[in-house]
């Protein structure tokens, strides 16, 4: 198959996004994508008891998992077919608990530079009821298509 046969980063988050045919870390989480444009998507997780931290509150982690998804994928929206990425770096800034009683986040992810090699962009998550609940930054290797490679 041919980089040309592959589907764009943004065509094949919106394919996941129209199918709700998402895998692994989505499932695992129950993300939503509710948002996908060429350097901006959005997702959404409820929060559940089984995110809990020992003290009760969701834990960081989730938070953190949530921003590094809609921050890499507003990187992947950037992309061209064959074309991957990886986290190089991700800075998390929390703000404020979020309880487990079934609390709607909004993860927002932003491209503030998509390169050859790297990119960068910016996330926030807002509650229910607008009220940040954390935001962070990330650095995103890019990995270009290997010429001449077979598979």
């Amino acid at each position: 198959m041919t980089t040309t046969e592959l589907p764009s980063g943004v065509e094949l988050l919106r394919a996941i996004a129209a199918t709700k045919q998402s895998t692994g870390i989505w499932t695992l989480l129950g993300m939503d994508a509710t948002e996908v444009e060429e350097g901006r998507v959005s997702f959404t997780i409820t929060t559940r008891p089984d995110f809990a931290n020992p003290l009760g509150a969701v834990h960081g982690g989730i938070c953190a998992t949530l921003l590094d998804s809609v921050m890499g994928c507003a990187v992947h929206s950037t992309l061209g077919p064959g074309v991957g990425y990886s986290t190089l770096e991700l800075k998390v800034n929390y703000i404020r608990t979020v309880p487990t009683d079934g609390t709607r986040l909004v993860g927002t992810g932003t491209v503030l530079h998509s390169g050859r090699s790297t990119a960068t962009a910016e996330g926030r998550i807002v509650d229910e009821r607008g009220r940040l609940v954390a935001h962070g930054t990330t650095t995103c290797l890019i990995h270009q298509p290997q010429r001449g490679a077979h598979p």
